[in-house]
């Protein structure tokens, strides 16, 4: 069994003397494991780094095996150690792909989505692209919102607050006294628009209440990758840049 594909380096971890285990999100192959014969030398290791953009080869005798890759690094992404909070997206991305993503199935719109990030990180405005790369995950595994339209009334226009038992968007004025059990809804966040910092931390909180709740059975009860706490805590910050 053989195949080549394209993919974005999640994780690497050592695997004997001489070896590594490298994770992958692939855009065929969806998220995939293999060993890399020499990836625990200093000169690959270095390259091996999370958020990594890579040519793969997969070779196994049979399909369920780890099987082995074949790696030619082609996108660096080292400028973002420089960049403290960059680096947390990059991270907090790679912890969801790793926890929320079956093995082996493929996400065409999240790989897309998973590039469009990735190239943005460090660039004006990402933290937005970074909370809408966050719902198109959410829609990925079966927990999408719907903000198209207010689940009581139908109105498209006025969506102040999301259920937490539906994921659908409510008017504020269809809320009434329900409003305090709602969650509440960024403007703009049903567009690709920018969004301020409040809107995105607002955002995040939305989007963290369903991952949290989606992955549950899947993380055995355990709370959201912490690489993702960390990046919603920086920000939170007054400074950023710290």
């Amino acid at each position: 069994m053989d195949w080549r594909d394209e993919g974005i380096l999640l994780s690497m971890r050592p695997h004997g003397e001489t070896s590594a285990i490298i994770e992958v999100m692939t855009a065929a192959h969806g998220r995939h494991a293999g060993v890399v014969r020499g990836g625990a030398s200093r000169k690959l290791a270095a390259t091996l780094q999370p958020g990594t953009g890579v040519a793969l080869e997969w070779r196994a005798r049979l399909d369920d095996h780890i099987g082995s890759f074949t790696v030619e690094p082609r996108t660096s992404r080292a400028h973002l150690l420089s960049d403290r909070l960059a680096l947390a997206g990059l991270m907090s991305a790679c912890a969801l792909l790793h926890a929320a993503l079956p093995e082996r199935e493929p996400h065409p719109a999240l790989w897309l989505r998973t590039l469009a990030l990735m190239d943005a990180l460090g660039q004006e405005g990402w933290p937005a692209t970074y909370l809408r790369w966050e719902l198109c995950l959410l829609e990925e595994i079966g927990f999408g919102l719907d903000l198209s339209a207010c689940a009581v009334t139908g109105a498209t226009e006025g969506l102040a607050y999301v259920s937490p038992k539906s994921g659908r968007a409510v008017t504020a004025q269809a809320a009434g006294d329900w409003a305090d059990r709602l969650l509440p809804l960024p403007e703009g966040l049903d567009s690709e628009g920018p969004l301020p910092p409040e809107a995105v931390l607002s955002g995040l909180r939305l989007a963290g209440f369903f991952l949290d709740r989606g992955l549950r059975p899947v993380l055995h009860d355990r709370p959201l990758p912490e690489a993702r706490s960390r990046l919603v805590d920086l920000l939170g910050r007054p400074t950023r840049n710290d």
